[in-house]
């Protein structure tokens, strides 16, 4: 049983590399031949993954947050490479986690977690859709959610600093992006049909939360071959800071500026956007998004 186990050191502020090493203790007690892949960067680390996966591996493992389950999506759902060749494995041990909320399974806990993917390995995981990102010439695939808008503002803002560490760099982020914020102007195409929409944000989801916890929207389902696009309607500062602390628990559902449609496919267009997906950077829009069903399988 070979096992590719790919961490970033840098991720979780340091603590990945310990992450790196318990998980792999734990995989080579039940006999797993592991090749720990840690690299300085994130693109050097993708490098490393790509070249192990040439050379054959029996699941890909990736230890972090979302950024990393990002780097694991696209590498097994990459150009040249069949659709559910190789499975992926989660060790949740990041910021934001989630992914490993919407797959269920344990966070901060890396022998359970080790434990659900060496259970999971015999029968080749489940699968569950990709949703694939267009962009400047370049594809990009994600596993949750692709965001355009205030949340994907304050993913700017926060990247720039250092300090402080964890969800408060991201909770003042979002103070500090609210001072200047205004809704944005889009061209949204979903499915064919073609409007202009004023909004806060439009995310398309594949997964049910962003940000740690956010639950944009929470009857997304991973395999049922749609996206769910999410948009908020202009609001004023103080009524959009009503409105956001119920995206946690699910209760801006129904809300009036809150809208949620299933599609296939989503184009969006705005001047000076720039979008994220799983947390990580894309690029400005415009874009096209679509879903590709059963893109992936996953050990959970």
């Amino acid at each position: 049983m070979k096992i590719a186990l790919a961490v970033n050191p840098r991720a979780s502020f340091g603590r990945g590399q310990s992450a790196g090493r318990e998980a792999a203790e734990c995989f080579r007690a039940a006999a797993a031949d592991v090749r720990l892949l840690c690299e300085d960067s994130y693109e050097s680390l993708s490098r490393a993954v790509d070249k192990t996966l040439v050379d054959g591996v029996d699941a890909l493992v990736v230890v972090g947050g979302d950024g990393m389950v990002h780097l694991g999506v696209n590498a097994l759902a990459g150009s040249g490479r069949a659709f559910g060749e190789t499975p992926l494995g989660v060790i949740p041990s990041g910021t934001g986690n989630d992914m490993a909320r919407a797959l269920g399974l344990p966070r901060h806990d890396i022998p359970a977690a080790a434990a659900r993917i060496l259970a999971a390995l015999p029968s080749g995981g489940r699968r569950i859709d990709a949703g694939r990102v267009r962009s400047g010439g370049r594809t990009h695939w994600f596993a949750s959610v692709v965001s355009a808008g205030f949340d994907a503002a304050v993913n700017e803002r926060a990247n720039a600093w250092r300090r402080p560490r964890g969800m408060a760099r991201y909770n003042l982020a979002m103070l500090r992006e609210l001072v200047t914020f205004r809704a944005i102007e889009y061209t949204v195409t979903a499915d064919g049909e073609r409007w202009k929409q004023g909004a806060m944000l439009i995310s398309v989801a594949n997964g049910q939360s962003i940000g740690g916890g956010m639950k944009i929207a929470p009857e997304a389902v991973l395999d049922d071959g749609y996206l769910d696009l999410f948009i908020v309607r202009p609001l004023s500062r103080l009524r959009f800071l009503a409105v956001f602390p119920k995206v946690f628990s699910g209760r801006h559902v129904g809300h009036p500026a809150v809208e949620l449609r299933r599609v296939r496919q989503v184009e969006l267009e705005a001047v000076g956007v720039v979008a994220y997906a799983d947390g990580e950077r894309i690029g400005p829009l415009p874009l096209t998004v679509d879903v590709v069903p059963g893109a992936i399988r996953v050990l959970a």
